[in-house]
């Protein structure tokens, strides 16, 4: 059998490969169950306050509830000046379903605010192993109701909402937006999944491709949907809203942007995500980046192919949300 040194794959983009191997000095490629508390540990995203310091944006904390009588928080960001009536985002965090926060991604929701006055919410789902299936993805459902109810007090089109994120947040984002389908919830605008995972299988030829290199690898797949679906991993009882690629009839959904690398885990099921969208009559929008690992827009610094691939998801976000350039 092809061990991985052997195993033939697409490259990495060469200045991704360097942030890579900086990268790798301090995070091991395959994330292990035993390793989550000390990864949960070190910080995943630049304090807010950091991140806020200097810009005219508010920050508001709610305890909302969310699945099975629980409560939650989610925080929900504005500009100063906003002018009510515009759009708005559903942001869930990365993580692998095991490790992130509200926080994790937070720049991006900072963007989406000054851009296009958007009111951007990011939800505290809890995590697995200690909340497995169905807990985050229904935690996030309920954050999204909440969150669409208070559009009024908000200040926010409530048929103007997108739901979004990346990794396990972009895999969060399709399910929330099959709950919404299947229960005639929240009317979504658009579904943002950025590198999503979507496949509790594990079995693409991509997924065979990153074992022990890169960011998330085989490992730290199986690391993530063990403590997410534990036993039902794998078998016929696995919903389609823990693990969206589970679906078979993917229309009626809203417009997708889906994008990922091509040298990372997610690859393969991603493309046939999109495929799937197709073959159902729905809209989607895919970008497979050549040489890009698993969280390169965040992880990458300031090579090009992160700089253009966010240039492109923002041109995404100009058509759907109808941003009109100049209005920065």
């Amino acid at each position: 059998m092809t061990t991985s040194d052997t195993l033939r794959r697409p490259p990495y983009d060469p200045e991704l490969a360097a942030a890579l191997s900086v990268i790798g000095e301090q995070l091991p490629p395959t994330l292990t169950p035993e390793m989550i508390p000390l990864m949960r540990q070190a910080p995943l995203a630049v304090p807010v306050e950091q991140v806020l310091e200097g810009r005219p944006i508010t920050h508001e904390e709610f305890t909302v509830p969310g699945y099975d009588g629980a409560e939650i928080v989610v925080s929900v960001f504005r500009r100063t000046d906003h002018v009510a009536g515009g759009p708005a985002v559903f942001h869930i965090h990365g993580g692998g379903m095991i490790i992130g926060d509200r926080f994790t991604g937070v720049e991006a929701c900072v963007e989406w605010v000054e851009r296009y006055d958007a009111v951007v919410a990011s939800v505290e789902y809890r995590l697995a192993p200690e909340h497995p299936d169905p807990v985050p993805v229904e935690d996030c459902y309920a954050g999204l109701q909440w969150f669409v109810a208070q559009a009024d007090e908000l200040g926010f089109d409530a048929g103007r909402v997108v739901v979004g994120g990346a990794s396990a947040g972009g895999g969060l984002s399709a399910g929330v937006a099959l709950l919404c389908r299947d229960r005639g919830g929240p009317a979504l605008l658009a579904q943002l999944l950025m590198c999503p995972m979507l496949d509790d299988r594990n079995e693409t030829v991509s997924s065979h491709q990153y074992v022990g290199i890169g960011v998330w690898d085989r490992g730290s797949n199986d690391t993530g949907w063990d403590a997410y679906l534990g036993d039902r991993r794998g078998t016929d009882d696995v919903s389609i809203y823990a693990a969206p690629s589970r679906a078979t009839d993917l229309s009626g959904l809203p417009p997708a942007f889906i994008d990922v690398g091509s040298a990372e885990v997610f690859r393969d099921e991603d493309i046939a995500y999109a495929t799937q969208i197709w073959a159902d009559g729905g809209v989607a929008e895919l970008h497979v980046w050549p040489g890009a690992f698993h969280g390169f827009q965040m992880l990458g610094g300031a090579s090009t192919l992160a700089r253009v691939s966010l240039e492109v998801q923002q041109g995404w976000l100009d058509r759907i949300l109808g941003h009109v350039l100049g209005d920065v």
